[in-house]
């Protein structure tokens, strides 16, 4: 027997393991069995018999296996009694499969003259049976859904059903595994959406599937996945309107580098509507679309993302047939409107809709009617011009500069050259608005692509010069952008439009953005990289010569526009040039006769005895060598041959070029030498700093400094400060052992007010800090006790009626004093990460002006006081500032910051004048908002936040009393106060929300403010002064300034509502007059910029706690009478508004 025979007959439930074996061989690749090519050589016959024996034998499987029973195994577990009926069902599954995988394949080898009736049967029997599929059976799953769509692609009978379930399965899968083949699947199949009906509830879940298609970005970035998304809107018109508001709800989340896709969708939609379905896009989509771009706020996020949008069929009107018309059609209704509309950011958003769509016209139109349109249309740009809202104007800069960009040549020439003159002429000197002047110069470049316009601009654009120096640094440059742009398209040359002179000017003293576009601008000219060697010395003096600051400027930047190599070859070009003028020199002293080479421009131009020039150089290496050291760091040979090179002359150069000028950039060039190339020079470099003079001090004595310490010989410094700095007071001896030890004298004048400079400097630049803190740390200690020799001297000012003091003047003793603390720190940060050794320094320098300054303040009369007032008050501002600093950098532990407030509480108490208000109130705001993980000991923390209640309570009240004595100086106070109090409330409300801390702060501004305000209610006598403020400058002005403070920050305005309303709920505040005090703070915060729901609950609980007095209303007339009727009727009429 045949096996085509065999097979067929196979297909019966007696012979079911022979047909499965059967399907295996066809599923092992290594079998050369072929179930599709037996299909194919089967006779009619065979194959109607076949078909017929497969509905039977699934029939019969089916009746044997219901549906019902597949889900009970996995259900019923492995362990439970059904194990031989779950065995069954597998069975069943494994021939359904098989059945499948032939069905599968005869639906590519059906003809119609066949009857395959039974072939159907089976196809829509497995149709029927596939959602009651267990999880587990993925393949048959599988199998079934590929049977689907292929009875779809065929066209068969029942290809409506087969197509749905196919379109159902292949949506649901591409949404969750999201991967491009899946929708491409799904897009192949797309006419099967048109076999669902709209309106039946069965299509429910196929509609919200759709909809999550828009916002799936694997959907919209794939091609197959645009294609699909745009054949949906043609299901039905009402599913048009849904599919546009779920994508207007999305704009906000999708990027915007999606919306040429999204824009895509909606014009290929477009493209291929018509009738009804047409309408509805152009109407509900397409118009929705630019009514949102005319009306939505420029800040709106979706803003950008709509014009996008309406970019891309701007675009695609120039490409394809009938966008044109319809951009007119449906512009005309809303565009003109726009540009005409009261509010100027409507305005605004027309006039660039109005440019990007330009000529928006009618292609239909006649010659006389299309320049009718297009003359409305240029006098529409003449009005965007004459706005007088600033961005309208810059929008129509922008229309100006594009459409005669493009239109060059269509355009008449005296309506081009009235645009643009208006525009140079004008538009480009208003002083009302600094972006429009700045539209003007970025929107210029656009005309310059077209170079047709450059012979006019070349006219235009000299009148623009003094623009470099506009008093707006983005008009600056936008000018310079500008230039380059000129430069680059070869409209003229750059220096004719703006003179070199001015170039350089700016150059000299602008800011990084606009110097580092004009080194740009003028690199080529005085750094010519393609021109010889010689010639960029020449240029650099050339420079030099024009303007020395511009020079150094330019060569600051010079490394950012060519290679390191060409730096360093500059670098030797002018130390040959140097060499050059040394040698010429020489000559000219010996009075040679010989004959000379040939004098170059530099022979004639520069000399040894030209000190500016010589300085210039100098300096133009040193900057040269600093912008490539770490090029040069990489790269050893050649650092070596440029520090062999160098080492040869610089002895020479410290002879011949005296001039104090060239001192210092020799210097520098030292520094970048190790010591051993410069041995002369480094020998004597501490008898330099040492025999430099007390109050006439050299200014290289930084430069000498800064070799030192990059040479590793920061010991040196500090043995000669050790040496000039008094020492910690040796303990007293007998007689005895003082005449054994033996003394030498060193004749040469200490010199402490010098040491404390050279200190001074090392501390305070970070390479040399470094440096410092990397000596011994027995020399350090040796350092930081010389300092604290600065408190003695301290002390003895403050005590004695002449102020004299043993080491230090005043001024060394208040400098030496704040080097001691701040140098306590940085070892600390240095040396002690676990050990607080240095911070116990610090800590015992508190206890010092505890004991020593604040009891010395307290104990003397006021006219004494008056006499040492400047060096307590800086001895205290110094601890406070080194205090605050530490607990910024998280150096100072829960301990010390609760002494460090409890200090702050003696100072509040005993120093008169408010000169530290600012310094508490930056130490509040480290408190509050340092890492809370160093506060580990709850009980510590506690205390912590109440000293940080305590402390601000003081701090108010020590404020209000002086408005109460002071209120010029009060006011003055508090106008410095600001910027720190918002920054510690905003602390306190970010870190600490609903916790005590942050009660206690709030509580203590609101009854500062209540009482001010209940304060000048009951000292008011005529009664027309009770009456609401009605804007917070009506308030009082200590209250003024908190309330000013508190209702900037929305959070800090809930917050301070809610401690408002559970004081007037508790009762804590209370009475008529404390309420209407309530009443107009919160009428204030009502008129501020944050609006906040519970204005209204606090105005409430106001009101019924003011109705408990109502009785006063039959009393006589009174203040307290008059400020509740007026309150009660204030709140009524806000509570029913």
């Amino acid at each position: 027997m045949e096996k085509r025979e065999v097979f067929v007959q196979a297909v019966s439930k007696d012979l079911i393991g022979e047909f499965l074996q059967f399907i295996q061989f066809d599923e092992d690749a290594s079998n050369p069995f072929s179930l599709s090519e037996l299909l194919d050589e089967l006779s009619r016959k065979q194959k109607e018999e076949l078909w017929q024996r497969l509905r039977r034998l699934l029939t019969d499987v089916l009746l044997e296996s219901p549906v019902e029973r597949w889900q009970a195994p996995e259900a019923q577990g492995e362990d439970s009694m059904e194990t031989d009926h779950g065995s069954k069902t597998k069975r069943t599954l494994e021939i359904i499969h098989a059945i499948t995988s032939v069905i599968l394949a005869s639906v590519s080898v059906i003809n119609e003259s066949e009857n395959y009736e039974a072939l159907l049967e089976c196809a829509v029997i497995l149709n029927g049976i596939l959602y009651a599929l267990p999880e587990s059976e993925r393949k048959l799953q599988r199998a079934i859904q590929g049977l689907c769509v292929t009875w779809w692609e065929k066209g068969l009978p029942a290809k409506e059903d087969m197509g749905k379930t196919a379109f159902t399965l292949l949506l649901r899968k591409s949404l969750q595994t999201k991967t491009g083949a899946d929708v491409s699947r799904l897009w192949h199949i797309h006419q099967a959406l048109y076999c669902f009906d709209y309106e039946l509830e069965e299509s429910r879940e196929i509609k919200n599937m759709l909809l999550e298609c828009f916002i799936s970005v694997h959907c919209i970035k794939k091609e197959e996945g645009r294609r699909f998304l745009s054949s949906l809107f043609n299901w039905n018109t009402n599913f048009i309107k849904i599919i546009h508001g779920t994508i207007k709800n999305q704009l906000q989340r999708l990027q915007k580098s999606l919306m040429v896709h999204i824009a895509e969708v909606y014009f290929r939609a477009w493209r291929k509507a018509s009738g009804k379905i047409l309408e509805t896009i152009e109407s509900d989509c397409i118009q929705d679309l630019m009514y949102h771009g005319i009306h939505l706020p420029r800040r709106s996020p979706v803003h950008s993302k709509v014009r996008e949008v309406l970019s891309y069929f701007h675009q695609q009107k120039r490409v394809r047939q009938g966008v044109e018309e319809m951009l007119y059609r449906l512009y005309k209704p809303l565009l003109w409107r726009g540009l005409k509309a009261r509010n100027s950011e409507v305005r605004s958003n027309a006039a660039l809709l109005f440019v990007e769509a330009f000529p928006v016209r009618d292609p239909n139109f006649n010659a006389i009617e299309m320049d009718s349109e297009i003359q409305k249309q240029f006098e529409e740009l003449y009005s965007l011009l004459e706005d007088p809202y600033p961005m309208v104007r810059s929008a129509g800069i922008l229309g100006v500069c594009k459409i005669t960009s493009k239109y060059w040549e269509m355009m008449p020439p005296t309506i081009l050259i009235d645009l643009l003159k208006k525009v140079t002429g004008e538009l480009a000197f208003d002083t009302s608005s600094a972006d429009v002047r700045c539209s003007v110069f970025k929107c210029l470049p656009i005309i310059l692509d077209n170079k047709l316009s450059h012979p006019l601009l070349e006219q235009l654009l000299p009148a623009l010069k003094y623009s470099l120096h506009d008093n707006s640094e983005k008009v600056r440059v936008a000018f310079v952008e500008m230039l380059l742009k000129v430069k680059a398209v070869r409209a003229a040359k750059f220096w004719k439009i703006c003179p070199m002179e001015h170039i350089l000017v700016r150059l000299e003293s602008d800011s990084r953005p606009v110097c580092r576009r004009l080194v740009s601008l003028i690199f080529n000219s005085f750094l010519p990289v393609n021109q010889p060697e010689e010639v960029w010395c020449e240029r650099c003096v050339t420079l030099l010569q024009m303007n020395h600051a511009a020079a150094r400027r330019f060569y600051q930047h010079a490394h950012e526009h060519t290679a390191c190599t060409n730096i360093a070859k500059l670098i030797h070009v002018i130390r040959h040039c140097l060499n050059a003028c040394i040698q010429k020199a020489i000559r000219e002293c010996r009075e040679e006769d010989e004959e000379r080479e040939k004098e170059n421009v530099l022979d004639k131009t520069l000399s040894v005895s030209d000190a500016a020039s010589m300085s210039g150089l100098l300096e133009i290496v040193v900057i040269l060598w600093k912008s490539i050291h770490r090029s040069l760091e990489k790269n050893k040979e050649a650092r070596l041959y440029t520090v062999d090179k160098f080492a040869c002359v610089l002895p020479e150069y410290l002879k011949v070029f005296q001039d104090d000028r060239c001192k210092t950039p020799l210097f520098m060039l030292m520094s970048f030498m190790p010591p051993s190339a410069v041995p002369a020079f480094s020998c004597g470099v501490i008898s330099t700093l040492r025999s430099q003079e007390e109050g006439a001090l050299d200014r290289s004595y930084s430069t000498l400094l800064d070799c030192l310490c990059s040479w590793g010989q920061v010991g040196h410094i500090l043995e000669l400060v050790c040496d000039w700095l008094p020492e910690e007071p040796p303990p007293r001896k007998t007689h005895s052992a003082s005449k054994r030890k033996v003394q030498i004298h060193d004749p040469r004048p200490a010199k402490p007010q010098l040491a404390l400079v050279y200190v001074e400097y090392l501390l305070t630049h970070p390479k040399n800090r470094e440096s410092l803190l990397s000596a011994p740390r027995k020399k350090l200690n040796q350092l930081l006790k010389a300092l604290d020799t600065s408190k003695v001297d301290l002390e003895s000012i403050l005590q004695s009626p002449g102020g004299k003091a043993e080491y230090f003047t005043e001024a060394a003793a208040l400098q030496a004093f704040s080097l001691h603390c701040r140098l306590s720190i940085h070892l600390q940060h240095k040396f002690c990460s676990e050990e607080k050794v240095y911070l116990s320094v610090l800590e015992d320098t508190g206890f010092w002006l505890e004991s020593k300054v604040l009891s010395f303040i307290q104990d003397q009369e006021e006219e004494y006081l008056k006499r040492h007032r400047v060096v307590y008050q800086q001895i205290i501002q110094t601890y406070l500032t080194v205090g605050k600093d530490v607990i910024m950098v998280g150096l100072g532990d829960c301990k010390f910051q609760i002494q460090l407030l409890h200090w702050s509480l003696r100072i509040m108490h005993t120093v008169k004048g408010f000169f530290y208000v600012s310094l508490l109130l930056g130490i509040l705001k480290e408190i509050t908002g340092s890492p809370l993980k160093q506060k580990t000991d709850s009980d510590k923390v506690g205390t912590l936040f109440d000293m940080v209640q305590k402390v601000f309570q003081k701090m108010l009240e020590c404020m209000a009393w002086s408005f109460r004595k002071q209120p010029e100086e009060g006011l003055r106070l508090l106008y410095s106060v600001q910027t720190p109090l918002l920054e510690f409330i905003t602390a306190v409300q970010s870190w600490h929300a609903d916790t005590p801390v942050h009660h206690g702060v709030l509580s203590t501004l609101m009854a500062a403010s209540v009482v001010e305000i209940s304060h000048r209610l009951r000292k008011v006598s005529d009664v027309e002064e009770l009456s609401p403020p009605e804007c917070l400058s009506d308030l009082p002005p200590f209250s003024r300034c908190l309330i000013g403070i508190i209702i900037k920050s929305p959070n800090v305005i809930r917050s301070f509502l809610d401690e408002l309303k559970a004081c007037v709920t508790t009762d804590d505040i209370e009475g008529i007059v404390c309420l209407t005090a309530v009443t107009h703070i919160i009428l204030v915060i009502n008129k501020g910029k944050h609006k906040s729901p519970k204005v209204r609950e606090v105005a409430a609980t106001v009101h019924r706690k003011l109705k408990k007095f109502m009785e006063i209303t039959l009393e006589e007339d009174s203040t307290e009478r008059f400020l509740y009727e007026s309150s009660s009727r204030t709140l009524g009429a806000f509570l029913n508004s």
